[in-house]
């Protein structure tokens, strides 16, 4: 397909398309004239996956460069890339807090990974962010809520194993690596809504008009 019918398909337009490729996020087409190129299927499924990611799931375009480079890589291997995707998408956050705070969050994020037995790199950005989370409910005197994080880690780990047995499924490792990608990143997205829309109904039951009539 000629990059206009590329554009029309994907919901990109044409000028962006343009950008990712200068950017080496979309391989180049296969040219068919010194300005001309066709592009196939790959590269529509491609520029979804970009879509995704920028536009749903929020990741910078530096940082989806380093996922898609993970994606292509032909040397990781899938436990490597799904680390180095982790690594790109997982954003660093530090709250202001006190010494002591951040060590005390800090000891029961470790004592969790421990106890769960999970297989976690030191230097896993996503344990600087859950350090981070609690040092601010803690500062914001949310210690209740600190002290379900075994039960928020039980059912993360549940549905975590059914995302990885659904998409290890796959027969090709491309498709599986690109699932795990997509499940983690728009799965966030997914996850969070429906646990706004469970709040949502839970707290119209717990605490709605018909609640506080019952009382």
């Amino acid at each position: 397909m000629r990059i206009a019918e590329l554009s029309r398909r994907s919901g990109v337009a044409v000028p962006t398309i343009k950008y990712y490729l200068r950017e080496g996020l979309l391989p180049p087409g296969e040219l068919t004239s010194p300005n001309q190129a066709r592009y196939g299927e790959r590269h529509l499924r491609r520029l979804r996956l970009i879509r995704a990611l920028i536009e749903l799931a929020q990741v910078p375009v530096a940082s989806v460069k380093v996922v898609l480079q993970a994606f292509d890589s032909e040397t990781m291997s899938l436990h490597e890339r799904i680390g180095t995707v982790h690594r790109a998408i997982t954003p660093h956050r530090q709250v202001t807090a006190d010494d002591d705070e951040r060590a005390a969050a800090t000891a029961q994020v470790r004592e969790l990974v421990a106890r769960r037995d999970w297989a976690v790199e030191p230097d896993a950005p996503a344990i600087a962010t859950l350090v981070e989370t609690i040092t601010a409910l803690r500062a914001l005197g949310q210690d209740s809520l600190t002290g379900h994080l075994d039960a928020y880690a039980e059912a993360v780990e549940r549905f975590t194993e059914l995302e990885l047995a659904a998409v290890t499924s796959h027969a090709d490792p491309d498709q599986i690596a690109e699932s795990v990608v997509i499940g983690t990143v728009l799965g966030e997205t997914l996850v969070a809504a429906l646990r706004l829309l469970a709040q949502e109904s839970i707290s119209a039951r717990l605490l709605g008009p018909a609640s506080a009539s019952g009382r």
